[in-house]
């Protein structure tokens, strides 16, 4: 089916049946997934930090056998977070082995069944276009492509809450809601909360109570069966987490799982106490700043999609519209989480959860400037947003082409980190690495800058062009090719900094020469180099790191106790028998070990593989070790 045919499917909807144009508008919607998700399964390699502690937790629940108790690093436990992402991806091995792309696979059906429930709740409140729209600007938004690159469950959260949300709507339409019904949504908030926590009850029913009460409805709680769905809730939720208290009771110096998991993983966190205090909080207004980000471009059209949010209360009251009814629960979506979040710890993808809702709103209000006529205030604003958005675009064109033009092209085998500025206080934020880009290092970036900026400009003018002459369909087409190459080159430039960010070069470096007895020691936190546990099966050692993810489980009596090392036990080690492989950054290097000397290994992504003696050809930094003599 070629694109002009789909074109004209959308276009004209008396072109084919009401069926077959749905199907046509899904099929395109799977197309756009496929060349944006399922092309970026296989690169960069998995991360250091949360994707591969998570990927490594989900490795070692298929290796034991155990499905309740997460593990990482050979042995600690790990009951941090909720289990469901780490059983889609313990599946995934299963099925298909252990593969970057296994890891990531679960996401990324994950996203697919969000932007079909998407496309469903749109189509039923804005028909097949708004539908269509919210679903495609979903798909073809920065922010869930950037934050499904690592395996972290809040694309799952949303895809939890849009299915709640179709089954709570639809009891909205029956006179007396069906058990199947009442128990689908009560089943989403149960997987919510095995995918992460409270807040699976917290985001749907405050949204759900919110939006009855201010449309004088609370009595349809009194309809929702509540026995019977509370009791399905616990049978779905309650098993892992009662297991998991039983498993892991208070031990020797570690508190029990409910205590871990439910106060200071939930209410501490909520509260900025928890601890250990391993992150920092994104500032208010930027926070709220980049629900606008994550969606971009389409939030150049935010201000007509919130005027389409029936704002009075006599609306509330006198009885809304079905396209009103779904628009507030929309709103509602979004604006819980954002509220929500205000108030506690958050990081910036946070948010996440409430974007899909923000999607159906902006699909419905582009589906409304479709249908309207050619001189209708819709159109008119549609025109406005869009010189706005190509203002910004041709601005943006220009300083990715100049930046590009002006760039040096850095040599063959380059490492990304020599051309970098640390700034080791943003790395807290998910983002924070990407603070250390200079202009000398955007000539690694050439080509992704360059093909962006040719992309903004392009798309931007062409949508501008298109919606003056009324041509809406073809406008938001433009904006979603445009998209498809700024995410590939996201990718792309992702790939290009993925050295900084992950370990897996210094692993295999370290799996070539690997004899037994060997050891490796990671300088700081364990996840700082979880990539080496995870690429070479091997538990690593650390140096002044019992903190942050291995904290809690190192406190347990059956977790090994002899691979933590201060300053002076180190020391000792690396005047040992034993060939240590030491991981640390270029400029974290003690000054013991530069003392004693080392041989380097390997160096890649500003981190070194340092050695206390070689049975291998490499560097040595005297004065030498007695032991290279070997």
């Amino acid at each position: 089916m070629s694109t002009q045919t789909l074109t004209g499917i959308i276009s004209n909807p008396s072109s084919t049946s009401s069926s077959g144009r749905r199907k046509a508008l899904i099929f395109v919607l799977i197309i756009v997934w496929a060349v944006i998700y399922v092309g970026s399964m296989f690169q960069p390699p998995l991360l250091d930090d949360a994707d591969t502690v998570h990927a490594e937790a989900a490795k070692e629940m298929l290796m034991r056998h155990d499905w309740v108790t997460l593990h990482i690093n050979e042995g600690f436990r790990y009951l941090e977070k909720a289990p469901f992402i780490y059983w889609a991806a313990a599946i995934s091995f299963k099925l298909f082995g252990v593969h970057d792309w296994s890891a990531r696979l679960p996401v990324t059906i994950g996203v697919l069944a969000l932007l079909l429930i998407v496309f469903r709740l749109g189509r039923r409140f804005y028909g097949d276009e708004g539908g269509f729209y919210a679903a495609l600007a979903l798909a073809t938004g920065f922010g869930p492509f950037v934050f499904s690159r690592f395996l972290i469950p809040d694309l799952a959260v949303g895809l939890w809450l849009a299915l709640g949300f179709d089954f709570f709507l639809t009891s909205l339409e029956q006179e007396k809601p069906s058990r199947w019904v009442c128990w689908g949504l009560a089943a989403t908030m149960a997987l919510n909360v095995l995918t992460k926590g409270l807040i699976g009850l917290v985001f749907p029913i405050g949204t759900i109570f919110i939006f009855l009460l201010l449309t004088g409805n609370l009595r349809h709680l009194l309809r929702l069966r509540l026995i019977s769905g509370f009791l399905l809730f616990l049978v779905i939720a309650a098993p892992w987490h009662l297991l998991a208290g039983f498993r892991n009771p208070a031990q020797g110096q570690a508190r029990g799982f409910f205590w871990f998991y439910f106060i200071n993983e939930h209410f501490l966190r909520f509260v900025k106490k928890r601890y250990p205090a391993d992150y920092d909080t994104v500032p208010l207004w930027l926070f709220w700043g980049l629900m606008l980000v994550w969606l971009m471009p389409w939030t150049a059209f935010i201000v007509q999609a919130l005027r389409q949010i029936p704002w009075r209360l006599r609306e509330w009251r006198a009885g809304l519209s079905n396209r009103q009814r779904g628009t507030l629960l929309f709103a509602l979506w979004a604006g819980v989480i954002l509220g929500f979040f205000s108030f506690s710890s958050r990081q910036e993808y946070y948010v996440i959860p409430g974007v899909p809702g923000l999607a159906l709103l902006l699909g419905g209000w582009m589906a409304k400037e479709a249908e309207s006529p050619a001189d209708s205030k819709e159109r008119r604003s549609g025109r406005v947003s869009s010189l706005a958005m190509m203002i910004v675009g041709i601005i943006g064109s220009v300083v990715a082409l100049m930046l590009s033009f002006q760039s040096q092209t850095p040599p063959a085998n380059y490492d990304i980190a020599e051309l970098l500025k640390k700034n080791p206080d943003a790395y807290r934020l998910s983002f924070g690495h990407f603070l250390d880009l200079t202009p000398k290092a955007l000539g690694a970036f050439k080509v992704p800058l360059l093909l962006t900026g040719i992309a903004l400009g392009t798309g931007t003018i062409l949508n501008w062009l298109l919606r003056r002459k009324n041509r809406v369909l073809a406008a938001n087409v433009a904006l979603a090719a445009m998209m498809l190459v700024f995410l590939r080159e996201a990718q792309a430039g992702l790939v290009i900094f993925s050295p900084v960010l992950s370990s897996k070069v210094l692993a295999d470096k370290i799996g070539e020469v690997w004899k037994p007895g060997d050891w490796i020691e990671i300088n700081g936190d364990y996840e700082a180099a979880s990539t080496l546990t995870y690429y070479l099966s091997r538990q690593v050692r650390m140096l002044n790191g019992r903190d942050s993810n291995i904290w809690y489980g190192s406190m347990f009596p059956d977790a090994p106790q002899d691979i933590f090392d201060n300053n002076e036990s180190f020391s000792r080690l690396w005047r040992s028998d034993h060939r240590i492989f030491f991981w640390t950054e270029e400029d974290k290097i003690p000054d013991y070990i530069k003392a004693f000397g080392y041989c380097e290994l390997s160096k890649w992504g500003g981190k070194y593989i340092l050695s206390n003696f070689s049975r291998e050809q490499t560097r040595c930094v005297q004065p030498a070790h007695p032991f290279q003599t070997r």
